[in-house]
């Protein structure tokens, strides 16, 4: 990985794999947003920066090498072979392979546990842009201003004390609606070791992961495997909404209530790799069905 810092910016020289629209706008992050120059701005780990993508290079502004190394690096998953993964993924499978190159550009972001755990419970019967729309005022509301950057004040994430000593009318400008209760719940089951457990999953079992965030308020299985793919690189796991559960019916055949023989057919075909194909298939069903929704406005 061939690295330059220059100016506030950090450049990484020569990644391929790799596309801005494939990475935020894939519905595993929230507090990312398209500027008008095609570039994305945003905040993670209290800190705001700008990433952009051009002839091969990964743009980084508003950052420093120091802070790459410890933060950045492993947030954008810099170091997989995405390629290795996709042929994997692709051989024999034709419909894979239509995905992966639909969304070529995709990883899988390394987030912080805790605001993966908020967000998701957010999510639950949710769309993205009312997603957004939650957590940017969750933030606003009770994060700790960071820096203006481009024009706009930004902030960071509540902590977990915070969320913890609130109850469900401090959280009614944020219109979460029944989900402020599980918010405010989870906080609290969370913050009784301050965060420990929830920060130690990396390394428990997948089972351990899954049983313990299935404990807390608010966590089905679907919040549960999101959170154990997006914040714990725990691949394998097969996270299952509504668009998915189209994609296995459509394209595998698989009857749209069997989520076991989804979940089966995922470990069986995708192995250890099951959550970014996931991915690439979400990606794929969604703008598919954007290009298609467009056609019959025209």
């Amino acid at each position: 990985m061939n690295i330059s810092e220059d100016n506030n910016r950090i450049i990484i020289h020569g990644i391929k794999d790799f596309h801005l629209n494939h990475i935020f706008d894939n519905g595993q992050c929230f507090r990312w947003n398209k500027e008008t120059d095609g570039s994305y701005t945003g905040v993670a780990f209290r800190k705001v920066v700008n990433i952009d993508y051009c002839n091969g290079d990964i743009i980084i502004n508003n950052t420093s090498l120091m802070d790459f190394n410890e933060y950045w690096k492993d947030y954008l998953d810099l170091e997989r072979d995405y390629s290795a993964i996709k042929d994997k993924l692709a051989k024999n499978d034709i419909e894979m392979k239509k995905a992966i190159s639909f969304g070529y550009g995709m990883r899988i972001l390394k987030q912080e546990k805790w605001e993966t755990l908020i967000s998701f419970i957010i999510s639950q019967n949710n769309n993205i842009p009312r997603i957004k729309k939650c957590i940017e005022s969750l933030c606003a509301n009770y994060g700790s201003p960071i820096e203006e950057y481009r024009g706009k004040i930004h902030f960071t994430f509540p902590k977990m004390e915070e969320l913890a000593q609130l109850d469900v009318g401090d959280l009614a400008l944020c219109r979460l609606g029944y989900r402020t209760d599980y918010i405010i719940k989870a906080a609290r089951q969370v913050a009784l070791d301050e965060g420990k457990t929830l920060n130690s999953l990396d390394t428990a079992t997948e089972e351990e992961a899954y049983e313990y965030l299935l404990s807390l308020s608010g966590v089905g299985p679907k919040v549960a495997n999101c959170i154990m793919l997006f914040s714990m690189q725990k691949y394998a796991r097969f996270p299952l909404d509504v668009w998915i559960k189209r994609v296995m019916n459509q394209i595998y055949n698989i009857e749209k209530g069997n989520t076991k023989m989804m979940q089966k057919y995922a470990a069986e075909h995708f192995g250890e790799y099951g959550g970014i194909a996931q991915q690439y298939l979400f990606y794929y069903a969604r703008e598919i069905s954007k290009d298609s929704q467009n056609q019959c406005n025209v």
